[in-house]
């Protein structure tokens, strides 16, 4: 499958043009992509835009590897159509009230199906469908959210379908635009940024701490979505796809009732489609605002752990390091006199051996100074997640005995809330937004804990340890 003609991309803030344009870095795993004069020269201000079989394969190089993404305005506007090129498909049970917000902020005459889950009063739910000329579909018993989907998926007739949450309020231009990436045929499937609404129950600490830190919001960069990146899965509150692939792939797995929208993720990416993550476009999400319903939900996402961890063996990994990051994380935890040269020296010989993979550039030992930097503060980051989010029973017990434990678990946490809170507007005094990031991480790991009690198997548990790629920054997002 090849870019059309004047298919546009522009490269990603985090890459560096090297050797008068003849270099690219960057991208997950961080690599060197090394170019011809004359393949250099289709990049004008870090945009190319597609002419011929030439810069279609390099754009299609750029895209794959995360160096670039597309421009999203360049792209074909599918609102020119005739037809209808999407279909919305909105699984409900009982929600009539957050069902008629969100069916009043729909384009005029879109198909719209409504998949009732079987809910206990569904006559509300008629009602609204019907009072906003929706389609209803019944279900008979409760199938939860991969099952009212697929019911619905089987029933579209477009191109295209488009899943909404009923607890989403939907800006007009956010399908529309997710639209326009289908013009490169390898996009299976694209999402917004999932971001806060507010409503009448959304003035508590709870619901100020989701506004700037929920599980479904991905953060401002767009990404090609992949296992092991920064973006690594995308959340099925409102994803746009094409039809014809989730059918061929079987849909949603109805088995999962937590952790469905990840599988069908890293499904679509395992059969080399691209998933693409557009945070210009969003949709405003209904958050919990009653701490129990908040501190379950979170629980919940947690029990997906073990049966990703049984169908994407390698995806699921709670953190992902390079052989010389994860020694340096273990001489760091291990406090004893070594641990500081040991941790510098594994630096310096990494940034040694990068600076080598980098000759020629121009400016390798900068370069490697900063992957390398940048790789060290990734590993320490992961380990502290795993200290106090996916380890945190182990953390718990090994603070009653050791006192190293203690210094690494209060680290973590100082570390960690002081980076999130110093860069986040959240509404919150420092205390209150510790309290309830904590609060988030005990809910998550028990979730995690109980799905491996139950799958006899710590899978979900271990990291993973990857020799791909030049030592890199960010960690991937996780639930």
């Amino acid at each position: 499958m090849t870019l059309p003609p004047g298919f546009t991309i522009t490269l990603d803030r985090d890459t560096r043009v090297l050797d008068r344009g003849r270099a690219l870095l960057g991208g997950h795993p961080t690599r060197l992509l090394r170019l011809t004069p004359r393949v250099g020269a289709l990049l004008s201000e870090r945009t190319l835009t597609v002419r011929n079989a030439a810069s279609a394969v390099l754009a299609e190089r750029l895209l794959e590897t995360g160096l670039a993404h597309p421009v999203l305005s360049a792209l074909p506007d599918p609102t020119a159509a005739t037809e209808p090129a999407c279909t919305y498909v909105i699984p409900v049970r009982d929600r009539s009230r957050q069902l008629a917000r969100l069916l009043a902020c729909l384009p005029a005459g879109s198909p719209v199906i409504v998949v009732d889950d079987a809910s206990h009063r569904p006559e509300l739910v008629a009602a609204v469908a019907a009072r906003h000329g929706a389609r209803r579909l019944l279900l008979p018993a409760n199938r939860g959210p991969a099952g009212a989907r697929n019911a619905g998926l089987r029933e579209v007739t477009t191109s295209h379908v488009a899943f909404v949450d009923s607890d989403i309020v939907l800006p007009a231009v956010t399908v529309p635009g997710l639209l326009r990436h289908f013009a490169d045929p390898s996009v299976a499937m694209a999402v917004p940024r999932i971001t806060a609404l507010s409503t009448a129950a959304s003035g508590g600490w709870i619901s100020r701490y989701e506004d700037t830190r929920s599980s479904l919001d991905l953060g401002a960069r767009p990404a090609a979505v992949r296992p092991g990146t920064p973006v690594s899965w995308v959340p099925s509150a409102c994803v746009v796809a094409r039809v014809d692939l989730l059918a061929k792939a079987g849909g949603f797995d109805e088995s999962l009732r937590v952790g469905e929208d990840v599988d069908l993720c890293w499904r679509l990416v395992d059969g080399g489609w691209r998933v693409r993550y557009e945070p210009s476009l969003r949709a405003a999400h209904e958050h919990r605002a009653r701490f129990g319903d908040w501190f379950r939900r979170k629980t919940e996402y947690g029990t997906g752990a073990h049966p990703l961890a049984v169908r994407h063996p390698t995806a699921i990994a709670p953190a992902v390091l390079a052989p010389w990051s994860a020694g340096l994380l273990l001489a760091v935890a291990a406090q004893r006199r070594w641990s500081l040269p040991v941790a510098g020296s594994l630096w310096a010989l990494t940034t040694v051996r990068v600076a080598r993979t980098l000759a020629g550039t121009g400016q390798p030992v900068r370069q490697a100074v900063r992957l390398t930097t940048l790789g060290a503060v990734s590993a320490l980051a992961q380990g502290g997640a795993l200290t106090t989010r996916h380890w945190w029973p182990l953390t718990a017990a090994g603070c009653l005995v050791s006192r190293r434990v203690r210094r690494v678990a209060a680290v973590a946490a100082v570390m960690d809330v002081s980076l999130e809170y110093r860069r986040r507007t959240t509404g919150l005094d420092p205390v209150r937004y510790a309290t309830a990031r904590r609060l988030d991480d005990l809910a998550y790991g028990a979730g995690v804990w109980w799905s491996v009690w139950k799958g006899r198997s710590t899978a979900a548990l271990r990291p993973r340890i990857t020799i791909r790629g030049t030592p890199c920054g960010r960690r991937p997002r996780r639930r």
